[in-house]
């Protein structure tokens, strides 16, 4: 964990040990857990030290508060989403065809939510209550649209920058919504919103990329 993730979730200090830093880990574990199972609102930061087996001042010792656990958690989530779509090749995503290339990076998008189902059952309740979580939600979004712009230019280097960044605002943004909103409906009808999101990230990309 960087220095800047850690200023960033509201940590008190930096794990320097590699017992410090497990410490933390399992901290963050229990915490997703219970979040999840009982609620951001009712769990408190007793019930998570006691879970995880740690004393309430280690607890303290990197977490001046709950609010400052979860947006560790978020920065976690964020990463993780950063590593599954670095995981793609950008030299074989370059060569795919346009239908394939919007296939790729929402299937991976959705993985990630399917893999990671107690992200929406914590998110959900503290969504536009914490400040913290909606800059954490920005940089996040920010960082995703730098990386799609990259990555359309390297598709097709005939437009200009600001059109890129443009592009992938709207589908980093559209993509995200509508898979966060699909979230809460049943099996079905939420594998029909990734359809249909898919379908309305190709129609667009065409009047660009055809």
């Amino acid at each position: 964990m960087s220095e800047h993730s850690s200023t960033a979730s509201g940590m008190r200090r930096k794990p320097r040990q590699a017992r410090s830093q497990e410490r933390v880990n399992r901290i963050l574990d229990v915490a997703e857990e219970l979040f999840a199972s009982q609620g951001y609102a009712a769990t408190t930061t007793n019930a998570i030290a006691t879970h995880a087996q740690v004393p309430i001042g280690s607890l303290y010792q990197f977490f001046p508060d709950k609010t400052a656990i979860l947006q560790a958690l978020a920065l976690r989530y964020a990463e993780k989403l950063h590593q599954e779509l670095a995981t793609i090749d950008e030299g074989e995503l370059a060569k795919l065809s346009l239908s394939d290339y919007v296939n790729t990076l929402i299937d991976t998008t959705d993985r990630f939510f399917t893999e990671n189902p107690s992200y929406y059952a914590i998110f959900m309740e503290a969504q536009g209550t914490i400040r913290e979580l909606e800059e954490i939600d920005e940089a996040t979004d920010a960082k995703l649209i730098q990386d799609l712009a990259s990555s359309l230019a390297n598709r097709d280097a005939r437009l200009k920058p600001a059109d890129y960044e443009a592009i992938a605002f709207v589908l980093v943004k559209t993509i995200g919504t509508l898979l966060w909103l699909s979230l809460s409906q049943e099996k079905t009808f939420r594998q029909r919103l990734v359809k249909e999101t898919k379908r309305i990230a190709l129609n667009y990309l065409k009047s660009y990329f055809s």
